[in-house]
C-alpha cells in the first residue's frame, strides 16, 4: 500500500506548515521530546535496575513501582505527542528513514516486553517484591528493557542526523534526458559557430 499520498498532505496541513516554517515550534518541540523521552527512561531504568538488584534494594518493588509509573506514563505521553508533531513537518523522509523504521519496531518490542512481565513475574510481586532482587523473568525482562530503551535512543539521535535538511526523493519525470545535462552547454553561454570555410 502506498502511503505517500497520506505524507504529503499531512506535510502540505496548516499545522506542518506553521512548524516548519517557524524558527521557534520545531527545536522547542523537539527540546520538549528530548526531555520527555530522558523522563521515560529514567524512571524505566530505576526500576529495571531494582529488578535486576542493583539499586533501590532496599525499597519494595511495588513501593517503587508505584511512585514512577505515572511519570513514565506522563513522559511517554508528551514524548509521542511531540514526536507526531514533528513527523508531520517531513513525513515522507521520515517514513523513508531506515533508523525511524528501526526505532519503531524497538518500541513495539519495548511494549510487548512489558506486556509479557506484567502477565508473568507481576503477577506475582507480593511474593518476590522485598527480595534484593526480582525473579530470574523479571531480571530477563529488565536486561531486555535496557538494552531496547539505549537502542531506542540511539536510533532517535540517528534519526535527527540523517533527516535533517533533507528532502523526500521523487522520481524524475519520464521525459528526462539524463543525457541532455551532461552534452548541453552552460547557461548563457551560445554555441561556437562553426569555422569559416578557408577562402580560395
Amino acid at each position: 500500500m502506498d502511503l505517500s499520498p497520506y505524507f504529503k498532505a499531512l506535510e502540505a496541513s496548516a499545522l506542518a506548515n506553521s512548524i516548519r516554517d517557524s524558527l521557534l515550534w520545531f527545536p522547542l518541540i523537539e527540546s520538549v521530546h528530548v526531555i520527555a523521552l530522558a523522563l521515560v527512561f529514567g524512571t524505566i531504568t530505576i526500576v529495571d535496575l531494582r529488578l535486576l538488584g542493583l539499586a533501590s534494594t532496599r525499597r519494595p518493588y511495588g513501593r517503587i513501582e508505584h511512585d514512577l509509573i505515572r511519570w513514565t506514563w506522563g513522559g511517554f505521553v508528551v514524548a509521542a505527542i511531540t514526536g507526531v508533531l514533528m513527523f508531520t513537518t517531513n513525513a515522507q523522509v521520515y517514513a523513508d528513514n531506515r533508523y525511524f523504521r528501526i526505532k519503531l519496531v524497538l518500541l513495539a518490542l519495548a511494549g510487548l516486553n512489558m506486556v509479557v512481565f506484567t502477565v508473568t513475574s507481576r503477577r506475582t510481586v507480593a511474593q518476590w517484591q522485598d527480595n534484593p532482587s526480582g525473579p530470574p523473568a523479571g531480571r530477563i525482562a529488565a536486561t531486555l528493557s535496557i538494552c531496547l530503551w539505549v537502542s531506542i535512543i540511539v536510533m532517535g539521535r540517528l534519526i535527527g542526523f540523517t533527516t535533517t535538511g533533507a528532502a523526500a526523493k521523487e522520481a524524475p519525470p519520464a521525459s528526462t534526458n539524463f543525457d541532455d545535462f551532461l552534452t548541453a552547454a552552460p547557461p548563457g553561454d551560445a554555441p561556437s559557430p562553426p569555422p569559416a570555410a578557408p577562402g580560395k
